[in-house]
């Protein structure tokens, strides 16, 4: 576990000059990535994109810029001590944290594979324009992804964030929910079928949660339920004791499950550690977990629920690509997608220990915490998005098996 991979700091004038450079940078890059991804109105005869005018290139130029401008001022204020306009900054630097790397890798993956898929599936010059509006797309998606995530942990969490306010967590299916809704608005106003543009993406959704999940392991977030003493399939997360890839420390950065367990107020459970049985009362022969912890100065032998997933979402991402050439009608692929996805899900929570994630025992109090009816939000969740997959399958099924097979339109052709 290596929450932190190495932290720059920007001291002395130099080092002032470089921070700088580099938020000029950002704006210079947003500004021309908005100038070149520009799109010009649809020609309806065609059903083709015609050439931006110069003043749409600069309009959209403007208008990403002033999103790099707003990127480089919260950097600034972040990784200096003091900054001219803002005053006073928070002096942190810029930290590489392996679960951003992460998450950005899979993330880039995800979007590259959609524009690549995307230009095959609508060919030609439609298909060289569809390639530029996945990009375009992906900045909408990721804000509204990280933005619903954030929310959602929220919502789960609602009586610490009514005590001590809002919390800096996330909840994956949360940002599921939102970037689908911004990429069927996105889809609407460009005129592009949305199960069309959903049986692209939702495949490459696996491949960028299963980079996710190894950021979730690096970070020691999302872990599982405790194993008995001597488990192989086990994994210990460390205390504040993490070094850095050059060795050094950290700043005494805690795995978040370490953070969790140690936290007495919040973990009075007792658990048998020969067994893994965790009790709300003390019972013979069991140690309060949160005094354990502290003392050994790591976790107690856990689940490492963030490699189940990320493997199986990683073969999910797979086996929904392999299936591409057999699709009968849009949304098959999206259907089936979240029918699997929320099985998969449902499954790994069974083995997910961190009460964080929110549980229906969060909502009502007379539930006991430890019963197995008491499932998690992302399992209830789950169960939702189960039901509209079959249902999606089911209706666009039923559409596909009334139409004629012959002369089909060819906005409605499926092609691999």
């Amino acid at each position: 576990m290596m929450p932190v991979l190495y932290r720059f700091t920007f001291t002395g004038p130099l080092g002032h000059v470089f921070a700088y450079l580099i938020a000029v940078g950002i704006v210079a890059y947003t500004a021309w990535s908005g100038w070149r991804t520009a799109v010009g109105p649809l020609d309806p005869k065609t059903g083709t994109y015609k050439e931006p005018t110069r003043e749409q290139r600069v309009e959209r130029a403007r208008n990403q810029a002033l999103i790099g401008v707003g990127v480089a001022a919260f950097g600034l204020w972040y990784a200096l001590p003091e900054v001219p306009l803002f005053g006073k900054g928070k002096g942190e630097g810029v930290p590489l944290h392996t679960y951003g790397i992460l998450i950005g890798i899979g993330f880039l993956g995800a979007v590259s594979i959609s524009a690549y898929l995307a230009e095959r599936e609508w060919t030609g010059e439609q298909g060289k324009k569809m390639r530029e509006q996945i990009f375009d797309l992906a900045f909408y998606v990721f804000v509204g992804g990280i933005g619903g995530a954030v929310l959602l942990f929220n919502i789960v969490n609602i009586k610490d964030v009514m005590a001590s306010g809002p919390q800096m967590g996330m909840v994956f299916q949360g940002g599921l929910v939102c970037a689908s809704g911004v990429a069927y608005w996105y889809g609407k106003k460009h005129k592009i079928d949305f199960l069309r543009l959903a049986d692209i993406a939702l495949p490459t959704v696996s491949l960028g949660s299963a980079f996710g999940r190894l950021g979730c392991f690096s970070a020691g977030c999302c872990w599982g339920k405790p194993r008995p003493a001597g488990s192989l399939l086990a994994v210990h997360f460390p205390g504040s004791h993490v070094q850095d890839l050059i060795g050094s420390q950290t700043g005494g950065v805690a795995s978040a499950a370490y953070a969790s367990m140690s936290d007495g107020r919040n973990e009075t459970r007792w658990i048998l550690e020969k067994t893994g049985e965790v009790f709300n009362e003390a019972v013979p022969g069991a140690v309060r977990i949160s005094e354990w912890v502290s003392a050994h100065g790591h976790t107690l032998p856990i689940h490492p629920t963030q490699l189940y997933e990320s493997a199986v979402q990683f073969t999910l991402f797979v086996l929904f690509i392999s299936l591409r050439p057999f699709r009968r009608f849009h949304g098959m692929i999206s259907g089936i997608w979240l029918m699997v996805y929320a099985i998969e899900r449902s499954t790994v929570e069974v083995f997910r220990g961190d009460g964080e994630r929110g549980t229906i025992h969060g909502w009502f109090d007379f539930i006991p915490r430890e019963r197995w009816y008491n499932i998690s939000t992302s399992q209830f969740g789950s169960l939702l998005i189960f039901s509209l997959g079959a249902w999606l399958l089911w209706s666009q099924y039923r559409k596909y098996a009334a139409r004629p097979k012959l002369e089909l339109p060819a906005a409605d052709r499926v092609t691999a």
